[in-house]
């Protein structure tokens, strides 16, 4: 199992440059798997303080970050895909896989804030077309870092030679975020790599059932739903333990969670990356209980 930590509230006492910088070098010292940012222009994290918080555009952020870690992955929690041409956020991702020497996702959903793209003049669409948008722009990254340079004919999108260079030596890993049952769980099974839900107070019911929905859909496709990795959003608490933190991802593996997610309605601090860190020390041999239906006996690897 892994866990990985998202920095949602960007407002450090020291400023952004300096406190994401901070956070990701004690982090790559560690066994913490990615950092994530969020791929937003204005601060939305609703734990923020009120005002313009300080906020830096996140793929530059990580080619910063990138270029003062050696190990820890990165990626963006995740790109709205109406914000960027697909070409362009496939190029931003391939570079940052590039420069990080293979450490790059892509992270991508539909978008859900409306006040954002307003107050910017960003475009967003209706929902059905958001979607239509995140289909093409997965199809895209799929073709470009596969090297198939043939026209591209999408819902949204056409191209008479998608291509890109360099391209990294193996494509990146792509997170499709949300759990919509009807489109968003369709398009991971049939091109991500892994799915992100969330964490409710519900004894994972909510998520059993989001994952239940997702193996349906692999098996229309015709997909092993041993491919995708599943992760859970989740927020770390102020005052959580390594020890607590241990205990959580132990249930969420019963779940079928193979990778933790973390943020904080605060800064994160020196003090508790140090407790995610103890934790990865800790988890990194809990078996995950298989999600998919008609496997539920058997164990594999988390």
């Amino acid at each position: 199992m892994r866990i990985s930590i998202g920095v949602s509230n960007p407002s450090f006492p020291d400023g952004p440059v300096h406190g994401l910088t901070r956070i990701a070098t004690q982090a790559d010292d560690s066994a913490i798997d990615t950092l994530w940012l969020p791929d937003h222009l204005v601060q939305v994290d609703p734990t923020a303080p009120p005002g313009d918080v300080a906020h830096l555009e996140a793929y530059t952020a990580l080619g910063w970050l990138a270029a003062r870690t050696d190990r820890i992955r990165l990626g963006a929690m995740v790109s709205p895909a109406p914000f960027r041409e697909p070409a362009v956020l496939v190029a931003a991702v391939t570079t940052l896989a590039v420069l990080s020497a293979g450490r790059a996702w892509l992270g991508l959903g539909a978008g859900h804030h409306a006040g954002e793209a307003t107050d910017l003049g960003l475009p967003f669409p209706a929902v059905a077309s958001r979607m239509d948008r995140t289909e093409d722009a997965l199809r895209l990254a799929r073709r470009i870092w596969a090297g198939d340079e043939r026209p591209f004919r999408g819902r949204t999108i056409d191209m008479e030679r998608p291509r890109l260079s360099p391209l990294p030596a193996v494509p990146p890993p792509i997170l499709v975020g949300g759990a919509g049952e009807k489109r968003t769980l369709k398009l991971v099974a049939r091109y991500a790599d892994a799915c992100n839900v969330f964490d409710l107070p519900d004894d994972g019911r909510t998520v059993r059932h989001k994952l239940d929905v997702l193996a349906g859909h692999c098996a229309a496709v015709g997909r092993s739903p041993r491919e995708i990795q599943v992760t859970l959003s989740s927020r770390l608490g102020p005052d959580e333990t390594a020890d607590e933190l241990v205990a959580r991802a132990r249930q969420a593996a019963g779940w079928g969670i193979d990778h933790l997610i973390l943020v904080t309605s605060a800064p994160w601090t020196t003090a508790n990356v140090s407790v995610v860190a103890r934790a990865c020390d800790r988890i990194a041999d809990v078996r995950v209980r298989p999600w998919w239906a008609g496997l539920a006996s058997e164990d594999s690897e988390g």
